[in-house]
């Protein structure tokens, strides 16, 4: 009986000795795994901070772009306005004409300065393609104005 019990006792005490040798293992992997974590709560607190910075950067250019198209298109209302004036006094017999090619460049200006007001900024790329697109057409259109000849 004294065997007995002592084999219990050892394969107790042997039992004991692996189920707390195993509880030991995942608790280093937790720890892995914890300070994993905390590395990447601090690149997402980063990352958070430069798509604030990058938000701003990009209000600040869309309202950057608004102010100098704003400019352009008073330029342009300036010389429409002089050119309607221009048409009025002069005795061409192109002046129907000169008033519809004047119409359609005023209604091109309007136009761009629609799809300004309209414009959502939706990404950095497809921003820098719109702003080169409308300052592109803006140069046109003021081009257009300063070349426009009455008949």
């Amino acid at each position: 009986m004294k065997k007995l019990v002592l084999s219990l006792a050892v394969v107790a005490f042997l039992a004991g000795t692996v189920s707390t040798s195993f509880g030991q293992v995942p608790d280093k992997k937790s720890e892995k795994a914890r300070e994993n974590l905390k590395e990447e709560r601090k690149d997402v607190v980063v990352a958070k901070k430069d798509l604030k910075i990058a938000q701003k950067d990009s209000v600040s250019d869309y309202q950057k772009l608004t102010k100098e198209a704003e400019v352009k298109f008073k330029n342009n209302e300036k010389s429409i306005a002089a050119l309607r004036v221009s048409i009025t006094k002069s005795n061409s017999k192109e002046k129907a004409t000169d008033q519809k090619k004047l119409s359609l460049l005023e209604t091109k200006n309007n136009n761009l300065k629609k799809e300004l007001a309209d414009y959502k900024v939706l990404g950095q790329t497809q921003f820098t393609t719109f702003k080169t697109r409308l300052n592109r057409d803006l140069d046109q259109l003021a081009k257009e104005l300063k070349d426009f000849k009455i008949l």
